[in-house]
């Protein structure tokens, strides 16, 4: 295979998870002959402090002759008061553009074992197995901007291509599940969430006929995430809801750093990260949980280098170290919890 990939420390607590993660591909590529290479660069605010931009041109190259990009996590309280171009952030903004994605997947599997650990009752929780589709690169999060002493504008903004292209990702994802999508809009209010209906319903209907799709506002979907989680298969949304909702979906699974994600545009290079923030209150402690950046790194396999059957060997691997009763802190409700190295070396046990 001899892949290439780019590993993306960030802030906080990315350095720790994707060391643990990069220990894991190692492992997982010398058994079973994968020649994996890793380059690593700088991005974020670990990237300002070295005197850079939040996305250097050095760590752009490297990110563009990869197979796949490795994501820890930017930001911090650190470089909050900075302007918009030299915040964190603007350097995770850039990276997609530059990559050309806009399909964000978070799948949302709670694993058995792990139940107890949410706050959401087992017998609500037993079954759940979605998928959020969520727009990239439109919306509020991209609109024009302007702010004077006394208002603040923000615009939401949508093409027919853009939520066309997201639908159809949305759509295909759905034929390999079980061909049912739900679409969040704001559609009672919002004319963009009116576009975005009458978009996706003559896509799925046209192009998607064995699909069963329904509306959802999303205020709706909200509270159905949490009332019955079991009866979702498939969401697509527009960006600033996939971004809240997705949140709010990983206390089915019972923490942030359980939940992986991957972006993806036309071609096969993605970029890959967990969905949880580089949580500056514990960085530096060894005790993050690396699950989220290990699944993550696993849709990387499956959908960047497409090979399913590896990806398939370390998501089991996971899966067998948490059904044997290793926990990071954050799922640990009080009980006894391992560091996460030791979290990956059990990992890599079960490889």
């Amino acid at each position: 295979m001899a892949a290439l990939i780019a590993v993306l420390a960030g802030d906080g607590i990315g350095g720790e998870v994707t060391a643990a993660t990069v220990s894991v591909l190692e492992a997982l590529s010398d058994k079973r002959a994968l020649g994996l290479r890793f380059e690593h660069g700088l991005i974020g605010g670990a990237a300002l402090d070295a005197g850079e931009t939040p996305m250097p041109a050095a760590t752009a190259a490297l990110c563009e002759r990869a197979d796949g990009v490795l994501l820890g996590a930017v930001g911090g309280p650190k470089w909050a008061g900075n302007s918009p171009d030299r915040r964190p952030e603007q350097g995770l903004l850039d990276l997609r553009a530059r990559l050309g994605v806009y399909a964000n997947l978070r799948p949302v599997t709670p694993h058995p074992a792990l139940l107890d650990a949410s706050p959401i009752r087992r017998e609500r929780l037993e079954g759940t197995d979605l998928l959020v589709v969520r727009e990239l690169t439109g919306g509020i999060y991209f609109g024009r901007k302007s702010r004077t002493d006394t208002e603040a504008v923000d615009e939401c903004r949508y093409t027919v291509t853009e939520i066309e292209r997201i639908v159809r990702r949305a759509g295909t994802l759905a034929m390999g599940r079980r061909r049912r999508i739900v679409s969040v809009d704001k559609a009672n209010v919002l004319e963009t969430s009116r576009l975005w209906r009458e978009t996706t319903t003559r896509v799925l209907e046209n192009e998607f006929p064995e699909v069963d799709f329904e509306h959802m506002l999303v205020d709706a979907a909200a509270m159905h995430l949490i009332s019955r989680p079991a009866d979702f298969d498939v969401i697509v949304t527009e960006n600033m809801f996939g971004d809240i909702l997705t949140d709010e979906a990983s206390m089915l699974a019972g923490s942030m750093g359980l939940l992986p994600s991957a972006s993806l545009g036309d071609g096969g290079r993605g970029l890959y990260e967990p969905i949880h923030g580089s949580a500056p209150d514990i960085a530096g402690r060894g005790i993050a949980n690396p699950v989220g950046t290990l699944l993550s790194a696993a849709m990387l396999l499956r959908h960047s280098l497409d090979d399913d059957a590896s990806a398939g060997v370390l998501e089991a691997a996971v899966a067998r170290t948490l059904d044997d009763g290793l926990r990071t802190a954050d799922i640990a409700a009080g009980g006894e919890s391992c560091n996460t190295d030791a979290f990956a070396a059990a990992v890599i046990k079960r490889l």
